[in-house]
């Protein structure tokens, strides 16, 4: 890549894995306020997109090929289900063992890549996802209690394992979308149509009941508007940088916010075990270092 491509993606990467994190925190706080997941979600979503519009009124509205529009739609489904299972683990489980399970999205992300775009990974790219995995044992597990089926089966580390999933398939299909189009493009329909989904969803299940989740994230105004903004960097600077670099592995870097969901958890949340899950998230971000310097 040219010098001035490199300090922009290398600028967008280290935005993003600082955005994250931040946006979790504030995820957490407003659902501690009693604001529901689905309704946080696409109150995001709606803010997002009138913001594109008034930041790029340029926006390509036609002339955009059938292929794009599927694996926007797509993309758009994955992304509410990701963010509303995400806001839901957030509610009930520590920031600081949900932030750095995180790190199986670059796996699936490598899979997605494999069969989808051709991404096909060496082997040091394949020892990186097993320090991956490895992390996120130390992260997961505690003194009494080994990464077994009984840890899966917790609440918290279910939802997240959702989130994740249909996160990286929303990677995935959204880098097809920017081989037909740019990355800003595919991040206003991005807002977009995830709004038009949730906005859909909450029809059919909070009809009574949107007025008081609304109420409240009005009351609680400069934290979700700070929601907004840290949920905006992370997709525009996540589109970015998938439009640069294979999806598995742009996966595998973005698992450097680790280490910040480790100190937020500790400084917001007082959560416990820090040393622990921050010996975890080091041998993480080993293992995404090894995927993107040698893979």
């Amino acid at each position: 890549m040219e010098p001035v491509f490199v300090w922009l993606t290398s600028l967008a990467i280290l935005i993003r894995i600082v955005a994250n994190p931040l946006a979790n925190v504030f995820q957490k706080q407003l659902t501690h306020r009693t604001v529901d997941p689905l309704f946080v979600t696409g109150a995001t979503f709606g803010v997002l997109t009138v913001a594109c519009l008034f930041g790029w009124p340029q926006l390509r509205f036609v002339d955009l090929p059938t292929s794009f529009w599927l694996n926007m739609i797509l993309t758009s489904l994955f992304a509410v289900l990701g963010n509303v299972f995400l806001v839901r683990a957030l509610r009930v489980g520590d920031l600081s063992i949900l932030g750095p399970i995180n790190a199986y999205k670059s796996i699936v992300g490598l899979l997605l890549g494999i069969v989808m775009l051709h991404e096909t990974p060496n082997w040091w790219g394949v020892v990186g996802v097993v320090l991956l995995i490895a992390g996120s044992y130390v992260v997961v597990a505690n003194r009494h209690q080994r990464m077994s089926w009984a840890v899966v089966q917790q609440p918290a580390v279910r939802l997240r394992l959702l989130a994740l999933v249909f996160s990286a398939a929303d990677g995935a299909f959204l880098k097809r979308a920017m081989l037909a189009s740019t990355p800003f493009v595919t991040f206003f329909y991005w807002c977009g149509l995830s709004f038009l989904f949730t906005l859909g969803w909450i029809a059919l299940t909070m009809r009574r009941n949107w007025r008081p989740q609304l109420d409240t994230l009005v009351n609680h105004k400069p934290l979700f508007l700070s929601l907004c903004v840290m949920v905006g960097l992370t997709q525009l600077t996540s589109n970015l940088v998938l439009s640069r670099m294979p999806v598995g592995y742009a996966l595998a870097l973005f698992q450097l916010s680790a280490l910040v969901s480790v100190g937020l958890g500790y400084h917001f949340f007082q959560e416990q075990h820090v040393l622990r899950k921050l010996l975890g998230a080091l041998i993480m971000v080993g293992g995404a270092a090894i995927v993107m310097l040698l893979g």
